[in-house]
């Protein structure tokens, strides 16, 4: 009996195919002459002590760096183009990594035996802080000018680039390695820059005032996808009375009955007390004034509220009186901790009943649906937080200078229990927003800032968006509510390292000199210098009487430039506009964390511009973790490095070297839709897949 078996050994994504000649009563080989292949001494597997020597043999001999330029120079019908999402120029290579490029790889190279041209084009998003604090060191942004500072966070960038430029290409990746994009170019930023603006002149780029996630470890604004939720951030949560000042219209008949009515709120943020400029109800709920049974406090609470508030307090609440919100309406509070000020009652639909008390305490300078009643109902937006997260000296002597976070919240809560109005203080273990890179809590605080009018362009993304394929199918709702979630984009940080905002200021009014006149012209110089031109060069370079001519402004001198850079989510968002041969890419193939960036920055900068999507399909891939599915953590100690799977390390409890052929294995074998576990079992089991003794032990033809 004759058994033919077909066996695949894969390098670098391509297929060998042999047959295996089993025998059952004959000698081994009996048939091998009866069956015609063509010979070659090209070994089938590559295994043993010489396996990475023969590895990279391999790649040289077979000119895997002339593969990309070979499957683009031969004919083709049609162009598959997978626009590569940019990895950040901040590290050594690592699973995360492998896992991206290998799988792009992998498409690419299926479509190659599709008979398509491939065009794929590596790049790298090269500004940004993570860059600027890595190169800096231990050497604070003080001691150095923002061209010093450029200098060395660009050199930080390049020998990030060329290590993993390396590692990628070790992996057997095919791609353009000659022509590779990165954000710093000049070409690129001078194409960041015509995107930036076209989307000022539509209007959908503009300065405002109003609050933005602020590090104060980082000291810039951050954008949402800049932000890492910690799901195990303690609070001191607290629950404080506002006497009611003037009962609303329909309720006033009662003072007399009932006595001292205070409204009672509930927040995790007490250092924004200080702030507060009005207490929020939801006019379309019902609203009682309870009577505590073990102190006969009255107080003001929604009434869905009222059980878990009495379990809250280990108390009965009588309810005296219950009516609709809408009737809280003309209803005043005492502030409690500034005797002087009073505040409104409000109605606000981002009141919920979830948590609290149905009552929200509204700080417009550090929230953002606090901002948007204060726009309703022209309320102050007055910040008492410095760059620094510490109280200014709107915050009264008493908290000047004191962190927000630490002795500055204290103190708050300090001056709340002097004056009684606290009713229950607890920790309250919740989610909170840290800066993605220093991984310390943020705060929001309102600050000039430039921003995209994202609530303008959502229904235009929306139907973009419809038009795109999303693999898994189920990502897409993600996509859409990260959408309706973003009514505008903060875009402009306080750092050195990045595209300079191309914005002018008059020294006296402080009005923005901005317009298409302008950003040509400094695009122009751009081009021609860098931007770092815009540190170097004097004000008249880019400022030409021509410009000020056609802008309509005074003298240069009456001028100073923005300090400003651009939003790195901005800067690799335009990728479209300066990588892209056509106008859009068959692909875009990342991470599930690009749901919230680079798929969405990229589809918001180009259906601003062009009113499509850039991608015609969308791949969102899982996290690479440990085999416990536990994310990869240096502290942990589980974090598995790609150059140890190839070439053999300490830091892995198997017999490595693996080889890169292992490595891609591993990517082409997982279900890449989940998380994605990598590890001493995971990889042995890869390598028994390609090297079984018993693969190595039958004859092949």
């Amino acid at each position: 009996m004759l058994l033919v078996r077909r066996s695949a050994v894969r390098f670098g994504g391509v297929a060998r195919w042999g047959l295996r000649c089993l025998c059952s009563g004959d000698a081994a080989g009996r048939y091998q002459d009866t069956v015609l292949l063509p010979r070659t001494d090209f070994p089938m597997r590559v295994n043993g002590p010489n396996l990475l020597e023969r590895e990279i043999q391999i790649q040289q001999k077979c000119g895997f760096d002339q593969l990309y330029t070979w499957q683009r120079e031969k004919k083709a019908k049609k162009e598959y183009c997978l626009h590569d999402g940019p990895p950040y120029a901040n590290g050594d290579p690592h699973v995360g990594h492998a896992l991206n490029k290998i799988l792009k790889d992998i498409r690419n190279r299926f479509e190659v035996l599709r008979g398509r041209q491939v065009h794929y084009v590596p790049g790298w998003d090269c500004h940004g802080l993570p860059i600027e604090l890595k190169a800096l060191g231990d050497l604070g942004t003080n001691e150095l000018t923002p061209l010093q500072i450029r200098q060395k966070a660009r050199e930080f960038a390049e020998r990030a680039i060329s290590r993993q430029r390396a590692a990628f290409q070790r992996w057997g990746v095919m791609a353009n390695w000659e022509n590779c994009y990165y954000t710093f170019d000049g070409k690129y930023e001078v194409a960041q820059l015509k995107v930036f603006q076209e989307m000022h002149n539509k209007g959908l780029i503009y300065q405002d005032y109003k609050p933005v996630f602020w590090s104060p470890s980082s000291r810039t604004a951050l954008a949402e996808a800049e932000l890492e939720y910690n799901p195990e951030h303690v609070s001191r949560a607290l629950y404080i009375t506002f006497p009611l000042l003037t009962l609303p219209a329909k309720l006033a008949a009662k003072a007399g009955v009932w006595g001292h009515v205070s409204a009672l709120i509930w927040t995790t943020q007490p250092w924004t007390i200080p702030a507060n400029q009005a207490v929020c109800y939801m006019p379309k709920v019902q609203y009682s004034v309870v009577k505590r049974a073990d102190n006969a406090q009255l107080l003001l609470v929604a009434s869905e509220r009222i059980n878990s508030l009495a379990s809250m307090l280990k108390t009965n609440l009588e309810s005296l009186a219950t009516f609709a919100g809408s009737d809280l309406e003309g209803g005043v509070c005492q502030h409690p901790t500034i005797p002087a000020k009073q505040v409104p009652l409000l109605p606000a639909n981002h009141v919920t009943m979830t948590k609290g008390t149905g009552l929200v305490h509204t700080a417009p300078a550090h929230g953002m649906e606090d901002y948007g009643v204060a726009t309703l109902f022209n309320l102050p937006v007055e910040c008492i937080v410095d760059e620094e997260g510490r109280f200014t000296e709107l915050a009264g002597p008493e908290l000047q200078k004191k962190s927000v976070m630490t002795e500055g919240n204290a103190t708050v809560i300090s001056m709340l229990q002097a004056v009684g109005a606290i009713v229950k203080e607890e920790d309250c273990v919740h989610s909170y927003p840290y800066d993605w890179r220093t991984k310390q809590p943020v705060v929001i605080r309102a600050s000039k800032q430039w921003f995209i009018n994202t609530a303008s362009l959502k229904d235009k993304a929306k139907d973009a968006l419809q038009k795109v394929r999303v693999i898994p199918e189920s990502a897409r709702s993600s996509l859409l509510a990260m959408l309706d979630r973003r009514t505008y984009w903060c875009i402009s940080r306080q750092r050195s390292w990045g595209v300079p905002i191309p914005v002018f200021y008059h020294k006296e009014t402080g009005e923005p000199l901005l317009n298409k006149h302008s950003v040509t012209h400094i695009a122009k110089v751009f081009s021609e210098k860098g931007s770092d031109s815009w540190w170097t060069e004097p004000v008249e370079t880019f400022l030409t009487p021509e410009v000020l001519q056609k802008s309509k402004a005074g003298a240069v001198s009456d001028y100073v430039r923005g300090e400003d850079v651009l939003d790195i989510w901005f800067d690799s968002g335009a990728s479209w506009a300066a990588v892209l041969p056509d106008p859009r890419a068959d692909s875009y193939v990342e991470g599930k964390d690009q749901v919230g960036g680079w798929f969405q920055s990229s589809l918001l900068t180009s259906v601003a511009v062009r009113n499509k999507a850039p991608y015609k399909a969308l791949v969102v891939h899982g996290f690479a973790v440990s085999e416990k599915g536990e994310k990869m953590s240096k502290s942990v100690g589980n974090v598995i490095d790609p150059d140890v799977v190839i070439n053999g390390g300490k830091d892995l409890s198997v017999s490595p070297p693996y080889g890169a052929d292992v490595l891609r294995w591993w990517v082409a074998e997982s279900n890449v839709f989940s998380e994605v576990q990598i590890g001493p079992n995971t990889l042995n089991a890869a390598k028994d897949s390609l090297f079984t003794p018993a693969q190595m032990s039958q004859p092949y033809l």
